[in-house]
């Protein structure tokens, strides 16, 4: 079978939900028995994520083969529930690498290279590698930015042209604009979704389907004018107004009965009649009235929460398997190291204190980690915050201050978390670290063993300094307990504290692999702790069944 391919435009602003939107109709046909995968192409010139600043892009999002990528990435699996691969993210630096590379190997035979046909031939070329690499029967491609930006025109160049390379029955363009809200009026207007059509069409590109995004109710009189003017189908324009429920938006579209327009549209039989049961279920469970308990998140880059989109998501995903309401409150680690922000922090049940680099803010973050030492506060240190809590405990433990990771303090007298040895004749920064998937073997009884319910795990990473082995025997028989290992041994994946009701870290990034139907062990297991410290009795939603 040929592979079907919808490809997702967006336009008015940026922003606007291509991603949730492409990830929630994955979701859809996902449902109806399709085998489906999920691509991003990234107009930037940086070949991926990995070395951009959080406050720009952020959280980099890495995937089971250690590509660094979109956070957008995290939406199509947190919602379609797939395990994707470094294909699924494509970007310009990327690509003109590619073709770079070819034309100095001599693979053009001296030809002339241009954006048309060697750019857009290759970003195809990397479209089509996809379905080969997953086998997915449809693939769903979703261009960042905003029609009219001039860096993502030969990305929608190579998709006008993937209608005639592959066949109208074979893709399909669906647009996803904004309508925006006249207060003065109080009326929605959509010439600015008229216009970025007019944009898209220009380039050769007429969409199928428009969906409509807006902060209020759509009525159907907009959605026939928009038809209308856009020239597409009266059923095909989807009003999408915006649900402070995030999973409620695969229902929305569901009811929407996108879906059926598009299987339609593409010549395809639904295996099977969706089941939402589930998911309705967990939308409902999110809207339901619950006890309530608070989890501080001490960060660097908390002004921009998408820094920790996974984090926040897998914490919510744990709170509504266990049907308490989370309250999470954002402390920034540099307002700690000021004496300011610790009322808030003192008013909390749990502290996370998530990854990140550079020495801004590490001081902070130690407190944080001292604080829920010495007051028995849960607390769950992921990669850097397991760092950080190994070096607040060595300053107790050795009586010194002055200890701390070598990626702080080079000199330090107490180097406890060191660069790996493979990590130190490595000069350039991208795509170098430790990256990806790796197994973790889980040490009997101990509170990570409990959680998982089992001995050996896999986990993604993304670290270059690692626990150094040298403070092992001191640490250990101080009350630091290293309850995940590399199957060799050498590795410190889990560090916790015997005598603290949780007080664990991980060198790894369970975020990553956590879903809204499936939380991760870890994270509710931290949530655990925090409800008994809440005083709350939980009923988790395995257990109410």
């Amino acid at each position: 079978m040929t592979a079907k391919y919808i490809f997702f435009t967006g336009g008015v602003v940026s922003s606007v939900g291509k991603g949730v939107t492409a990830a929630a109709i994955g979701r859809l046909l996902k449902e109806r028995g399709f085998k489906v995968a999920v691509q991003k192409l990234d107009p930037y010139i940086n070949v991926d994520p990995g070395t951009m600043s959080p406050y720009q892009h952020g959280e980099v999002f890495v995937l089971d083969d250690g590509a660094e990528t979109d956070l957008d990435l995290g939406h199509y699996e947190r919602f379609i529930d797939v395990r994707l691969s470094r294909v699924c993210n494509v970007t310009t630096g990327q690509v003109y690498a590619e073709v770079i590379s070819k034309e100095r190997h001599g693979d053009y035979l001296g030809g002339t290279i241009q954006v048309i046909p060697q750019i857009t031939n290759e970003i195809k070329r990397r479209i089509g590698a996809v379905a080969k690499a997953t086998g997915a029967e449809i693939v769903l491609v979703e261009v960042g930015g905003t029609v009219g930006d001039i860096e993502s025109l030969p990305f929608l160049e190579a998709l006008r042209q993937l209608r005639s390379d592959l066949g109208r029955e074979n893709t399909l363009y669906i647009h996803v604009t904004w309508l925006p809200y006249i207060g003065a009026t109080g009326e929605l207007k959509t010439k600015p979704t008229q216009h970025s059509v007019r944009e898209l069409r220009s380039i050769g590109i007429s969409p199928d389907v428009i969906v409509a995004r807006s902060d209020y109710p759509v009525e159907d009189s907009l959605c026939e004018k928009i038809a209308l003017f856009c020239d597409v189908e009266k059923r095909a324009v989807i009003p999408m107004a915006t649900t402070p429920v995030l999973y409620e938006v695969p229902l929305l579209l569901e009811k929407a009965r996108i879906a059926e327009f598009i299987t339609e549209r593409l010549k395809l039989e639904a295996r099977r009649k969706p089941d939402w049961a589930e998911w309705t279920r967990l939308v409902e469970e999110v809207r339901r009235e619950k006890p309530s308990v608070s989890v501080a998140l001490v960060g660097k880059y908390v002004e921009l929460q998408d820094a920790y989109m996974s984090v926040r998501e897998a914490l919510k995903h744990a709170a509504l398997h266990l049907g308490v309401e989370l309250k999470l409150s954002w402390v920034h680690s540099v307002e700690l190291e000021k004496d300011r922000g610790w009322n808030q922090l003192k008013e909390v049940h749990g502290i996370v204190v998530p990854g990140g680099f550079g020495g801004r803010g590490i001081e902070g973050k130690i407190r944080a980690a001292r604080f829920a030492r010495t007051e028995k506060i849960p607390y769950l240190g992921l990669c850097l915050g397991m760092q950080l809590m190994v070096v607040e405990f060595a300053r107790f433990v050795l009586e010194n201050e002055e200890a701390n990771s070598t990626e702080f303090d080079r000199i330090t007298p107490h180097p406890v978390i060191d660069l790996m040895p493979d990590q130190r004749q490595i000069n350039d920064m991208g795509g170098t670290m430790r990256l990806g998937l790796y197994p973790c073997h889980l040490q009997p009884g101990t509170i990570a063993a409990k959680a998982y319910e089992t001995d050996l795990v896999e986990e993604r990473h993304r670290h270059r300094f690692e626990f150094n082995n040298d403070y092992r025997t001191i640490l250990g028989e101080k009350g630091m307990r290293f309850s995940g290992l590399s199957p060799d041994g050498r590795l410190v994946e889990i560090a916790e504290l015997v005598d603290h009701p949780f007080m664990l870290g991980t060198q790894f990034h369970p975020e990553f692999l956590s879903r809204p139907n499936r939380p991760h062990p870890l994270f509710t297991a931290f949530l655990k702790a925090v409800c008994d410290q809440a005083g709350i009795q939980i009923y988790p939603r395995d257990q109410a069944s």
